[in-house]
């Protein structure tokens, strides 16, 4: 359960930094630094996220059934 948590808590992170360099970007002063990093941070988390469940795959937490 802790684990749905945790990859719809990471997802929403994600989506908000989305949204947050899309701000920084429509704003339109000159905040392109602020767009950049809200990116980096928005790829930083996809990767782990990604890595994260890789991981759980392999180590049968995630996708095998519970008996």
């Amino acid at each position: 359960m802790w684990i749905k948590i945790l990859v719809i808590l990471m997802l929403l992170l994600i989506i908000g930094s989305l949204f947050s360099a899309l701000y920084y970007l429509v704003k339109g002063n000159d905040d392109s630094e602020r767009t950049v990093k809200a990116l980096t941070w928005r790829v930083g988390l996809s990767l782990t996220l990604f890595l994260l469940l890789v991981l759980g795959f392999y180590t049968g937490i995630i996708g095998h059934p519970q008996p």
